[in-house]
C-alpha cells in the first residue's frame, strides 16, 4: 500500500514536472524571437531578442518601481508576461498585423502556454495579462511606459552603432507620445540628448 502510494506520488510528481517543463520551454523559446520592428526598420542581422528586451525593462521596471514605492511584484510580473505570447506566435509590428488581429492572437496564444500551469497560477497570471492588454490599472499604464522606455534605450544604442537616426524617428516619436508620466518623460528625454 505504502509502495503503491509512493508510486502514484511519482508519477503525479512527474507529469506536474513535464506540465511545468512545456511552460519553461516556452519561456526560453523568447530568446529566438527577434524584434521585428529592428529588422524592419534597420535591417539589423542580429538585433536583440524579446528575452533580451524583457529583461532590460525588467530591471527598469524593478529600480523605478522600487524608487517610488510602486508594486514591484506586479509591475515585474507584468512585465515578464507582457510578450510571452510572442514564444508562440512571434513579434509583430503594427505594419505586419491589425492591432485587435493581434490581440486576438496573443490572447490564444497566452492561454495555450499557460494551460499546463497549476489552475491557481492560470488564474493570477490571466488576470494581470488582462490589465496589460486592456491598461485598466495604474501598473499596466506604467508598464506601457516602460515597454516604450526600453524601446529607446535600445533605439539610442543602435544609433551609437552607427544606425541612421533618420531610420529610429519612429521609434523616437512613438514613444514621445506615448511616455506621459513625468519621470519617465525626464528619463526619455535625456535618453534622447545623450549624445
Amino acid at each position: 500500500m505504502l509502495f503503491e502510494k509512493y508510486e502514484n506520488s511519482l508519477v503525479e510528481s512527474q507529469y506536474f514536472k513535464s506540465m511545468i517543463l512545456n511552460f519553461f520551454k516556452n519561456v526560453a523559446n523568447l530568446k529566438n524571437v527577434v524584434r521585428q520592428g529592428w529588422v524592419d526598420k534597420l535591417s539589423i542581422d542580429d538585433p536583440e531578442s524579446v528575452a533580451d528586451h524583457s529583461y532590460s525593462m525588467a530591471l527598469i521596471g524593478m529600480v523605478i518601481s522600487d524608487m517610488n514605492n510602486y508594486n514591484s511584484e506586479k509591475i515585474l510580473k507584468m512585465i515578464l508576461l507582457h510578450d510571452l505570447a510572442e514564444s508562440e506566435i512571434g513579434d509583430f509590428t503594427p505594419n505586419q498585423l491589425d492591432k485587435e488581429k493581434k490581440k486576438q492572437l496573443e490572447n490564444n496564444a497566452f492561454t495555450k502556454i499557460i494551460q499546463d500551469l497549476p489552475d491557481n497560477l492560470q488564474i493570477k497570471y490571466s488576470e494581470i495579462w488582462n490589465e496589460y492588454q486592456e491598461h485598466i490599472s495604474p501598473e499596466s499604464k506604467l508598464v506601457h511606459q516602460f515597454d516604450r522606455l526600453e524601446m529607446i534605450l535600445q533605439a539610442k544604442i543602435y544609433q551609437k552603432a552607427g544606425h541612421p537616426k533618420e531610420k529610429l524617428q519612429s521609434f523616437f516619436e512613438s514613444a514621445e507620445k506615448d511616455i506621459v508620466d513625468k519621470r519617465l518623460k525626464e528619463l526619455f528625454m535625456q535618453i534622447i540628448d545623450d549624445k
